[in-house]
């Protein structure tokens, strides 16, 4: 009896574990769409601000079947600190680098031994892609071999197109690169890069001349431009590079899960919205150029969808930081528009502002359609995948990343209890619940006794104080500053930054 017993529960035993390993052979795992875009508010989507006039009826769609974050943050309030800590999970003032990139500007600010995201889903087998603006370093070379410092037009008139770029995306865990080595349409070098080559280098001085003006046009440097280098069309090229990527590997390798990593130049100075949304909207070209960046958004999910993808596709939706400074004031100005509302700040300010921006994650049938009021960093997508695809992470890489895993999947909430944001100077500032604790004077970037932005203060604001302290609850827009009135706030706040930068993590 006895060993009919034994004989049963063994049998029992290797059926569980047939089961198992069943379903773990069936489950698949999610395609993974990154999309950022580049510049854009808080205020600047319907899904987020019901005043605003402009169009945005696909990212509401969107927004309706995902989990919208209230509170989702970028780590920087500038394009290249972002877009290092979130291919990493890593914040970028840890490298010490100061400012942005332009040009040819190199090299590559993510170090050859970090881990980046594209290689924890490449080592989990998925196919791994990014299409459109790079912008955080690549490295150019002359003929003589020599790397190229000079981000000017001198420097990429150096350029031998010969060599290959041997720091770009493809070097650092993305097997398809198509895109741009900064800001497609502002820095210098107009021409398309794709894997580690410039296919089709360009031979021309920049024609401003030839291109629209308007106010929101005056960000195009003059630089060296290929002849399929179209300004007004780079988001399109973009749209289509990313939809050809996805249509290919769903018919060659369908059963082979991919992450694509598309990197709009919307909506980024200047604002050159294609031709076919000039006018579309009653807000004027930088308008016209947020409807087309949600018309590229409702592109990408349709595409997925009439492949029969979108169920099992995980949609993350985000900006690097808050709208541009002649942006915000002339859509303010003209059209009665604010893209950082309800906040307070624009891009390069530590106020909200500047990095507090939309977030939209979407998986059909997994996570539920909410809003969610946690505390978020675009850090975070680093750990959340890494747990997604069972990857453990090793101690020396995602230091500021927090799984956000349970999160969306409603299984746990308070991931995070402290957040850090930086500015393109290093300027820190760190956030505990409702607090708010800034490790420095005024915003931290933008300069407010300037006469161009001193009027979005009131007078008695003071810009001087050495560092701030806010309760966001009580004060959203950042005008109170308590840390007179609250000394032991700012002591707990201050101490907990400086063990975060000595310690080199936050979590």
């Amino acid at each position: 009896m006895t060993h009919l017993i034994y004989k049963s529960l063994i049998a029992i035993g290797l059926l569980f574990i047939a089961g198992n390993s069943l379903v773990a052979k069936d489950s698949k795992k999610p395609n993974i769409l990154l999309i950022l875009t580049d510049d854009l508010g808080y205020g600047d989507l319907q899904c987020y601000n019901k005043n605003s006039k402009i169009p945005t009826p696909h990212l509401n769609k969107l927004a309706e079947s995902s989990m919208l974050f209230t509170d989702g943050h970028s780590p920087s309030n500038v394009c290249t600190p972002t877009r290092y800590s979130l291919l990493t999970g890593r914040m970028q003032f840890r490298t010490g680098m100061k400012g942005v990139f332009t040009g040819a500007g190199g090299p590559c600010l993510i170090e050859e031994s970090r881990l980046t995201l594209p290689q924890i889903l490449k080592e989990k087998g998925y196919a791994t892609a990014c299409v459109g603006k790079w912008h955080i370093g690549m490295s150019f070379f002359d003929k003589n071999g020599k790397r190229i410092t000079d981000q000017r037009i001198k420097g990429i008139q150096q350029i031998d197109y010969s060599r290959p770029i041997p720091d770009g995306p493809v070097n650092r865990g993305f097997d398809y690169f198509y895109g741009t080595v900064s800001c497609p349409t502002t820095d210098f070098l107009y021409a398309y890069i794709e894997n580690d080559r410039i296919p089709l280098p360009p031979t021309k001085i920049l024609d401003r001349s030839k291109l629209p003006n308007h106010v929101y046009s005056k960000d195009c440097r003059i630089g060296m431009i290929a002849d399929n280098f179209d300004h007004e069309e780079v988001d399109m090229v973009f749209l289509k590079k990313s939809q050809d990527y996805i249509r290919q590997h769903l018919q060659k390798k369908k059963d082979q899960p991919f992450f694509l990593f598309h990197s709009m130049q919307a909506v980024h100075l200047p604002s050159f919205p294609a031709k076919q949304f000039q006018g579309k909207t009653q807000l004027g070209p930088h308008g016209d150029f947020i409807f087309q960046l949600d018309h590229i958004v409702g592109e990408l999910v349709k595409t997925l969808d009439e492949l029969k993808a979108l169920d099992n596709t995980l949609i993350i939706f985000c900006s690097d930081n808050g709208p541009e400074v002649p942006t915000a004031l002339n859509m303010i100005k003209t059209y009665n528009h604010d893209g950082s509302y309800p906040w307070r700040g624009l891009k390069r300010d530590q106020w909200e502002g500047g990095h507090r921006t939309p977030l939209i994650i979407s998986w059909p049938n997994k996570i539920k359609p909410s809003v969610s009021n946690e505390l978020v960093s675009l850090c975070d997508i680093m750990a959340s995948c890494a747990a997604l695809v069972d990857y453990k992470l090793p101690p020396n890489s995602a230091e500021d990343s927090f799984n956000l895993l349970p999160l969306l999947l409603d299984e746990k909430t308070n991931i995070r209890e402290y957040l850090l944001t930086q500015t393109i100077s290093l300027n820190l500032a760190i956030r505990k619940g409702p607090w708010k604790y800034l490790d420095h004077s005024s915003s931290g970037g933008n300069n407010y006794n300037g006469k161009r932005i001193q009027h979005l203060l009131p007078e008695e604001f003071d810009t001087k104080a050495p560092v701030q302290l806010y309760n966001l609850d009580k004060d959203p827009q950042e005008l109170e500053n308590l840390y007179l009135k609250h000394p032991e706030v700012v002591k707990e706040l201050k101490a907990k930054l400086e063990q975060f930068k000595q310690s080199g993590r936050s979590n």
